[in-house]
């Protein structure tokens, strides 16, 4: 028992009295950064929790509080520091009495190292040091933290002249103050249909590439563009406020792993379906039958469908009109689409347009990745059409359609109820942009584009017939 007492008070000895820093959290650096690596893979927060061994709000808060970015390197650590297992057998051989040599050859690690643990990341509570390995790798993780200061904190004329480009007052061209609408800053991101923030919102690479312009013999007003939304989206930095995130172009409140957006098609698509097994027939326009669709939205989702053949430009408009109960009735889980565009709606549609042409006008379909297309596979079968889809996020690969929907605003404008419309309507429209002479068909119409190709088949399928 005295020896005890001695090695205790020689312990003290050689270490001034230190306060417990409180109690280790359930996690470790190692479940950061599984956690990070699974978010980078494209997981969402709470399937990277789980992943890491977490549960999912603790992946929540993290992401928030890093604003979607890491905040710990996910690199292995490197073989001079002490693992987490490697303390695991400290503590193991501590607890059965062998001697610090012996441990140290054990683990092959020089005695000073185990020395050095055993002293440096015992366990302060109550006044004993007790080694234990959840607490050492705890401690030593708080070690290596090596808090930087951030430049824009330290710098408060380069803090200046970012948030006066980033949040600063519009002005008018005689230099007074505009303030624009009033909006209130929330956390989240600005929602649909409305007002936004004004302000002089240059995007940080902007301004990252404006300082040698405008300091080009001062050296400390320079800084990198992921520095600054760095500032912004990570909790913690206190440079930026957060809120100044709603002047970003995007206005978006975390950042969002290029993964995850990978994985944002819809399920019932497939790598077969996607445009680039479109045949190449389809991309150079000299065969016709090669068609590109889409919904028109309006008001109160009231929409039409549109259909664009690439090769003549010729334009069929599809009514949609909404099912009985769509104003008074509740809304049900994975009941029927009132509002008159769903999966069913769509594919009858469709092939209600298009069932009647020659089997040579109906090649192929190219939609956009919409839920509306649910029902391609059974849409394929009562039309005979090869359906494929673009890339998410990417318009440019309807081009035609795209262009054609931009002519119908003129007629069905954004923000009205495009349900009030009827059939006639939509097939007197479609009529005149089908009469329309265009620059692209040598100022002939669509319609007779295709007249001229139905009549070019029917010669050369009777010449071909002819014995």
């Amino acid at each position: 028992m005295g020896s005890r007492k001695r090695r205790r008070a020689a312990d003290r000895a050689y270490r001034p009295p230190m306060q417990s820093p409180g109690r280790p959290p359930g996690w470790r650096r190692e479940h950061k950064q599984r956690f990070w690596d699974a978010v980078g893979r494209g997981l969402s927060s709470e399937e990277a929790a789980t992943v890491a061994g977490l549960s999912p709000a603790v992946g929540g808060r993290w992401f928030r509080e890093g604003g979607g970015m890491p905040t710990v390197s996910t690199a292995p650590l490197s073989g001079r520091y002490l693992s987490f297992g490697e303390r695991e057998e400290i503590a193991i051989l501590h607890a059965q009495d062998c001697g610090v040599r012996e441990i140290a050859r054990r683990l092959g690690r020089a005695p000073s190292t185990i020395s050095r643990e055993l002293r440096r990341n015992a366990a302060t509570r109550g006044g004993n040091f007790r080694y234990r390995a959840t607490i050492a790798q705890w401690h030593a993780d708080r070690r290596a933290k090596r808090p930087k200061v951030a430049k824009l904190a330290a710098n408060s004329a380069l803090r200046h002249y970012v948030q006066e480009h980033l949040a600063g007052m519009l002005k008018t061209p005689n230099g007074s103050d505009v303030s624009g609408p009033k909006t209130r800053w929330n956390g989240r991101r600005h929602g649909r249909r409305q007002d936004r923030k004004w302000s002089a919102a240059w995007s940080p690479e902007q301004i990252s590439n404006r300082l040698p312009v405008d300091f080009p013999g001062d050296a400390s007003m320079r800084i990198s563009h992921e520095a600054i939304y760095q500032a912004l989206y990570v909790q913690g930095r206190g440079a930026l406020r957060r809120e100044l995130v709603a002047c970003l172009r995007t206005g978006r409140t975390l950042r969002v792993p290029r993964a995850r957006t990978k994985g944002r098609g819809k399920k019932f698509v497939g790598p077969e379906v996607m445009i680039s097994e479109r045949p190449a027939e389809a991309d150079d326009r000299a065969v016709p039958g090669h068609w590109e669709g889409d919904l028109v939205l309006g008001l109160d989702s009231s929409a039409i469908g549109t259909l664009v053949e690439r090769s003549t430009r010729f334009t069929i408009l599809m009514h949609l009109p909404r099912m009985d109960g769509h104003s008074h009735l509740p809304r049900t889980k994975n009941g029927p689409a009132l509002a008159g565009h769903g999966a069913e709606a769509v594919r009858d549609a469709i092939a209600a347009s298009i069932v009647n042409l020659p089997d040579h006008l109906r090649r192929s379909l190219t939609w956009d990745q919409g839920a509306e297309m649910a029902q391609y596979t059974q849409l394929r079968v009562d039309t005979g059409l090869a359906i494929y889809f673009c890339d998410p996020h990417s318009p440019w690969q309807r081009g035609t359609n795209e262009n054609t929907n931009g002519l119908l605003r003129q007629y069905f404008p954004k923000g009205t109820d495009l349900s009030r419309h009827s059939v006639d309507d939509l097939a007197a429209v479609a009529a005149a942009l089908n009469s329309r002479p265009r620059k692209s068909l040598g100022w002939r119409t669509p319609a007779e584009t295709l007249n001229d190709h139905i009549l070019s088949h029917q010669e050369s399928t009777v010449v071909a017939t002819i014995p």
